[in-house]
């Protein structure tokens, strides 16, 4: 049973699913909008709101768990 389990699949194994949110965070943050279902949506928001919390702290530690989520420098400078 999945009582109180967190996060979503959306049908792919982990390798893929991560690769996935990486990408749609990166469209969302450097283009401002993306389209997609509403389901990976949802979970697209939980991974950028936790990106957006290590910008806003914006030390070292934090920049560098940011780029280990995206590593993509340009999204990083704009968060």
């Amino acid at each position: 049973m999945r009582h109180r389990v967190a996060g979503r699949k959306l049908g792919r194994p982990k390798d893929l699913r991560l690769a996935l949110l990486r990408s749609l965070a990166s469209e969302l943050i450097l283009r401002e909008h993306i389209v997609t279902t509403e389901a990976k949506a949802k979970e697209a928001r939980t991974f950028v709101e936790r990106l957006i919390t290590y910008g806003k702290k914006g030390s070292l530690h934090h920049r560098r768990l940011a780029l280990s989520r995206v590593p993509n420098k340009k999204v990083i400078e704009k968060v």
